[in-house]
C-alpha cells in the first residue's frame, strides 16, 4: 500500500515538474511565432507604430525642453534697452536667445512705433506659428494611441475566426492543440495593441503638458512686453 502511494506521489511530482518546465519554455518570441501569419503581421505593424511613437516623443520632448529654457534676466535686459531706445541691441539679445518667447518679443520690438493693437496682433500671429511648431507631429502619437488597440482587437477577431474555422474543419471534434494558433493570435495581438496604445497615450499627454508650460511662458513674456510699452515715459 505504501509502495503504491509512493509511486503515485512520484508520478504527480513528475507531472508538476513537466508542467513547470513547459511553462518556463514559453517565451514572448514563441508567443509571436505561434500566433500565425496574421498575428505576426499585426504585431509587426504594432512594433513599427511603437517605434514611430517613441521617435516622435523623444524628438518633441527635447525640442520642447530646449524651447522652455530662457534666461531669467532676459526681460530685464529687454526693458533696459527698449527704455533707452536701443532697439537694435534689444533685437540682438532676442536673436541670441533661441526660444519662442524671445522670438515673440523680437516681433514686438520690430513693430515698435505702430499702434499697440497692431503690435499685439503681430505677436499673436507669431505665437500661433510657434505653437504650431511645438505641436508638430504630436497628433501622430495621439492617432497611434487610438489606432493601436483597435489593430490589436482586429488580430483578436482574426484569431477567433481561425479558431472557429479549425473547429468547423475538424467535424466538431475540439482539440486544444488545433485551436492554439487562433488563440495565440487572439491573445498576443490584443496585449501588443494595448501596450502600444498605453505607451503612446502616456507619451502624448506628457508632451501636451510640456507644451502648455511653454505656451504659458510665451503668454507671460508677451504680456510683460506689452506692459512695458504701456508704461508712461
Amino acid at each position: 500500500m505504501l509502495l503504491i502511494i509512493q509511486q503515485e506521489t512520484e508520478a504527480v511530482q513528475q507531472l508538476v515538474q513537466e508542467a513547470v518546465s513547459v511553462e518556463k519554455k514559453l517565451s514572448i518570441y514563441e508567443l509571436v511565432v505561434n500566433g500565425g501569419v496574421g498575428g505576426q503581421i499585426i504585431i509587426g505593424l504594432l512594433f513599427i507604430l511603437l517605434a514611430v511613437s517613441l521617435y516622435i516623443y523623444f524628438e518633441r520632448y527635447f525640442a520642447i525642453k530646449s524651447a522652455s529654457q530662457i534666461d531669467k534676466d532676459f526681460m530685464n535686459q529687454i526693458k533696459d534697452l527698449v527704455t533707452n531706445g536701443k532697439l537694435d541691441a534689444a533685437k540682438m539679445v532676442c536673436a541670441k536667445t533661441n526660444s519662442p518667447s524671445a522670438r515673440l518679443v523680437e516681433k514686438g520690438i520690430s513693430r515698435i512705433g505702430k499702434p499697440l493693437a497692431d503690435i499685439n496682433t503681430a505677436i499673436e500671429n507669431a505665437g500661433k506659428l510657434e505653437i504650431y511648431n511645438l505641436e508638430k507631429n504630436v497628433s501622430v502619437i495621439a492617432t497611434i494611441a487610438g489606432a493601436a488597440p483597435m489593430l490589436g482587437f482586429l488580430g483578436t477577431v482574426i484569431g477567433m475566426i481561425i479558431a472557429i474555422h479549425q473547429i468547423a474543419n475538424a467535424g466538431g471534434q475540439i482539440d486544444i492543440k488545433m485551436l492554439s494558433d487562433g488563440l495565440y493570435t487572439a491573445m498576443t495581438t490584443t496585449v501588443a495593441g494595448l501596450i502600444v496604445g498605453i505607451i503612446s497615450f502616456m507619451a502624448y499627454n506628457h508632451l501636451v503638458v510640456k507644451t502648455d508650460k511653454v505656451v504659458y511662458q510665451m503668454e507671460a513674456k508677451s504680456l510683460e512686453f506689452l506692459d512695458l510699452l504701456n508704461e508712461p515715459v
